[in-house]
């Protein structure tokens, strides 16, 4: 069966707490959502401001293959008629073939927050849903409130419901604004509403305050809701919206609903990255289907066991929605997983041989110094090179030595000065930088850039400090990871010791020594 998906990222999510699009990151989400399959895109409310009717003129002429623009606001003032209500005629300004309105369907907001009479805001429905069908409009009516409506009132939240009907509604969109409802109270309540409207679309709306905004969702459509509103990523008000990402999954691959197109599935992860990228959020790493650790597999057994047989600890495969499997690298790793980490880089290796309970037992050891190689791959790679034989060091340490300076000079506050030696030529380097580890990467950089000029185009792009043991205080062990990439390609590598500047200096020099072991 086919269900329709209704995005808010653009609206909904955009009142999510540090969530800002500008125009050109709308255009992004919009074109992202439409490559994907998704059938409506709420953008935005043409009356809140003069960008956001700029923005509706602005993608009135965007060619989509597939989407359409939803342009949202509310039914009419009190006291106002419809054809004279800003909002209103803003929506029809929008030129948008589909609308969205709210309006109330909880008598105490109607009485106590708007200040009309039960009637009065029936005619504020039916007279607003009237007036947009009447200029060629598709209405979605949002019925806000309408399940803690339906509870303190059903008689009047159904009124609602039926007022707008009646005007000519596409869609009766049940909304949980607060966030509240059980799964049970939502199955009950929405399988009521779609036995009273059996011949116009039911939609769900749910909010996440209490964590289940999802399950909601999907029991709405069980009790046959046929359209689901909510964000791409969850992101909006207070604690959110119901996941897209993750009811497009769960329906499609589990419940045979058909929420996209089925060849677009496997964009689903890429596309919540695009999303995710252009709002400037980070995608939870446990995140289902999605996330970077959705599928990933830590504990030796579990490791074991979906090499294996792979649903014996994944729900769906995870190459159906985009992602990829992950076997992280720890203590607790077993065999299993640490050989087909290694596999592709040593094809030589034996699964049961000596060098590879050597590996584990290192891997085990080193991490009770402090070591984790879980985002750190590439000192993996480096440290399994060493115990194979196979490691060639691209310049040997003769000494370094960090200055630090107060003031700074010209934001200047740490000096290096590093002697290396290559292939027998020794090769002495100083530099200035605006830390002691930034100062060291210049001076190492300079002098190894005559041996291998292919290193000046390896940049240091990330750099984290970890203390280990803060009963410790200062003389705490620190783990420093760093990320270096060439362009194209990024990794990892990682260092530990009391001494930040030497655990800094031994994840920077496993960064350069892979950098040139690639070449």
């Amino acid at each position: 069966m086919k269900l329709q998906i209704f995005d808010s990222t653009l609206r909904d999510g955009a009142q999510g707490a540090n969530i800002s699009f500008s125009v050109d990151d709308k255009l992004k989400v919009i074109q992202t959502l439409d490559a994907l399959g998704i059938d409506f895109i709420e953008a935005g409310n043409p009356f809140s401001n003069p960008s956001e009717m700029q923005f509706f003129q602005r993608i009135a002429g965007l060619r989509l293959s597939h989407a359409k623009i939803v342009a949202f606001g509310s039914t009419r003032r009190k006291g106002v008629p419809a054809e004279e209500d800003s909002n209103l005629r803003s929506l029809l300004a929008a030129n948008t073939e589909y609308v969205a309105i709210f309006g109330k369907s909880h008598i105490m907001h109607v009485t106590d927050v708007i200040k009309a009479t039960p009637e009065e805001n029936l005619a504020m429905i039916g007279e607003s849903v009237k007036f947009l069908t009447e200029h060629g409009k598709k209405v979605i009516f949002d019925a806000e409130h309408f399940f803690d409506g339906y509870k303190t009132d059903a008689a009047y939240a159904m009124k609602a419901l039926e007022t707008a009907n009646a005007a000519g509604a596409y869609a009766l969109c049940l909304c949980d604004t607060n966030g509240g409802i059980f799964p049970d109270e939502a199955y009950e309540i929405t399988r009521k509403v779609t036995e009273r409207f059996p011949d116009t679309i039911v939609a769900i709306h749910c909010h996440n305050d209490g964590g289940l905004a999802v399950a909601d969702s999907i029991e709405a459509v069980k009790a046959g809701a046929r359209q689901v509103q909510g964000t791409f990523l969850g992101f909006g008000e207070r604690c959110g919206n119901a996941n897209l990402s993750t009811i497009i999954c769960n329906l499609q691959l589990k419940r045979g609903y058909e929420c996209i197109p089925p060849e677009k599935l496997k964009e689903i992860y890429q596309s919540a990255m695009a999303i995710a990228e252009t709002a400037n959020v980070a995608v939870p790493e446990n995140q289902p289907y999605i996330g970077m650790n959705a599928f990933a597999h830590k504990a030796g057994m579990h490791a074991d066991g979906v090499l294996k047989y792979s649903s014996s600890f994944e729900h769906v495969d995870p190459e159906s929605v985009g992602n990829k499997r992950k076997l992280p690298l720890s203590e607790i790793s077993g065999k299993s997983a640490i050989y087909d980490k290694l596999k592709n880089y040593f094809p030589s290796l034996d699964k049961n041989g000596k060098e590879m309970s050597e590996i584990v037992a290192a891997l085990k050891e080193r991490s009770l110094s402090g070591y984790q190689y879980e985002g750190a791959e590439a000192s993996f790679i480096l440290l399994v090179e060493k115990i194979l034989g196979k490691y060639k060091s691209s310049f040997d340490l003769i000494n370094y030595k960090v200055i630090n300076e107060l003031p700074a000079i010209e934001g200047k506050v740490s000096s290096a000065i590093i002697k290396i030696r290559v292939d027998g030529t020794t090769k002495i380097s100083a530099s200035d930088g605006e830390g002691p580890v930034h100062a060291m990467d210049l001076a190492l950089r300079s002098a190894l850039s005559d041996f291998y000029p292919e290193i000046r185009k390896v940049t240091l792009t990330d750099f984290k400090v970890r203390v280990l043991d803060s009963d410790k205080a200062t003389a705490a062990k620190v783990r420093v990871l760093i990320t270096s990439a060439n362009g194209a390609d990024s990794w990892t590598t990682v260092g530990v010791s009391e001494d930040i500047i030497e655990a800094s200096w031994t994840a920077l020099t496993d960064s350069i020594d892979y950098a040139l072991m690639r070449r």
